[in-house]
């Protein structure tokens, strides 16, 4: 925004017509004041504050996914991995004999 030029676009605003009873004193340069004194917007800070939103969001979903995960995970199989491991490795004997 334009401070400068806003302030010259109020001034020939209020220049247009004849000063009136309604109008307080000195009322051009307390508006003119007020529009100096307003604080300009810190960018870093508005930046900052949509990435901690993104952040918060972010780590909401990843509790969402990990308690629906966690809901719908199979037992694990009962059998015993000494018998799988011996299954694997007599596989390939057996299909050696079938073979033959």
């Amino acid at each position: 925004m334009n401070l400068v030029k806003l302030q010259q676009t109020l001034i020939a605003a209020a220049r247009l017509r004849a000063p009136d009873d309604r109008v307080p004193l000195a009322f051009e340069k307390r508006i003119t004041t007020l529009i100096a004194a307003r604080a300009v917007a810190d960018r870093w800070a508005l930046w900052t504050q949509g990435l901690w939103r993104a952040a918060l969001s972010c780590a909401a979903i990843a509790v969402i996914s990990g308690v629906w995960f966690l809901s719908t995970r199979e037992t694990p199989n009962p059998n015993d991995l000494s018998q799988d491991f011996e299954t694997t490795l007599l596989a390939s004997v057996d299909q050696a004999d079938v073979s033959q």
